[in-house]
């Protein structure tokens, strides 16, 4: 009975060690495909990021104002950003547990903000009915 165990505490490390080092080598050998990108796809993001900065601009030539000048100019900003940390942070071929891991919580906080933001009002309004003195 302490002979079995004992063989199978001997054998268990080998067999993990061989998994690790198969995963190691799959590893590497994606790793390595992964750093030989064709040099078109960064030039074609770099012109995708001057037409955005170009219409990030054009927003402020055509003199657009209120929420409409502020929502383009974010969603141009939010664009930019995603083609950024997609293809220059090599975002896009990271796993997908570490692409949620890094790109939820910022989500996350900007979710928290506009429920603060939408909350405001009523919030203000309270302070008002309670704070205020009689007169």
């Amino acid at each position: 009975m302490t002979n079995v165990a004992v063989d199978l505490g001997t054998r268990q490390p080998s067999l993990h060690t061989h998994t690790h080092e198969a995963v190691a080598v799959a590893a590497g050998a994606a790793h390595a495909e992964g750093q030989q990108h064709p040099i078109k796809l960064y030039l074609v993001v770099w012109g995708w990021l001057f037409v955005l900065s170009a219409c990030s601009y054009l927003v402020d030539y055509f003199g657009l104002q209120g929420y409409l000048r502020w929502s383009l100019i974010l969603l141009f900003m939010m664009l930019k950003a995603g083609l950024i940390v997609a293809v220059f942070m090599h975002m896009a071929w990271e796993r997908l547990a570490l692409v949620y891991a890094i790109l939820l919580p910022p989500v996350l906080v900007l979710v928290f903000v506009a429920i603060m933001v939408f909350e405001s009002d009523y919030t203000h309004f309270i302070r008002v009915l309670f704070f205020a003195s009689p007169t």
